[in-house]
């Protein structure tokens, strides 16, 4: 079992076995809203017919993004969603990429939280071996997209947890710590959160949970966010 994680804690990235935890994945995992609808049933050409109510999904899009910073407090790489290329492009802003340039971050690609279900993810496989010399702190973040027309924030969805575990997307080993969201009424109201950090020091990494939720409606203005005031 896990460390559950909370804000603001700091944790060694270590094994039982005394090694250093080098490859890990960074996961979010969460399930669809399902809200109550009126329609009717019955009737000929919309007259007529019973109301009733029935359960309707509601797609939910959860983004997983993370910075690299170097050791300049300039930013260095990145992995987030290429589904957004053309707004990137268009505020001249750096574009999305599932793998950073040194390999050390691998995104597995956005998913979109469609059809309902309880078995969404986004994962981040990191492996600080293959980590760039420069950099000096690793960011992630969070973020909910919205479609036209939709209003909901964490607290409306039914379930969505943060974890660390060693292993591949598809194979957990064992988990290292977790931390659930919906359940930290901090988050209720908002679409954002600045995860946490990986950042190195005398030549160790360590994990600190920052936890900060915003209001940001965008991924740009959370980036932003970290930039200007976590560096």
């Amino acid at each position: 079992m896990g460390i559950n994680l909370k804000k603001g804690q700091k944790i060694d990235l270590t094994k039982s076995s005394g090694e250093k935890l080098e490859k890990f994945c960074v996961e979010v995992s969460w399930g669809a809203i399902q809200k109550m609808v009126t329609v009717k049933e019955g009737g000929f050409l919309g007259f007529g017919g019973t109301s009733v109510q029935r359960k309707q999904n509601v797609d939910v899009d959860l983004d997983l993004g993370s910075i690299i910073i170097d050791k300049n407090g300039e930013w260095l790489d990145h992995v987030y969603s290429p589904e957004y290329n053309a707004f990137l492009r268009k505020n001249n802003l750096p574009i999305g990429q599932l793998n950073s340039r040194d390999n050390s971050l691998k995104h597995s690609g956005d998913d979109l939280g469609q059809g309902g279900g309880n078995d969404f993810k986004e994962v981040i496989s990191v492996d600080l071996s293959r980590i760039n010399s420069q950099a000096n702190q690793i960011f992630f973040f969070l973020n909910i997209y919205l479609n036209t027309g939709q209003s909901y924030d964490f607290s409306d969805i039914p379930f969505a947890k943060i974890q660390m575990y060693e292993g591949t997307p598809s194979r957990k080993i064992k988990e290292f710590s977790t931390f659930d969201i919906v359940t930290n009424s901090d988050y209720n109201g908002k679409r954002a959160i600045i995860m946490g950090k990986l950042y190195r020091k005398n030549d160790t990494w360590k994990f600190d949970a920052i936890g900060d939720a915003t209001d940001d409606q965008l991924f740009t203005q959370t980036i932003g966010k970290i930039l200007k005031n976590y560096i």
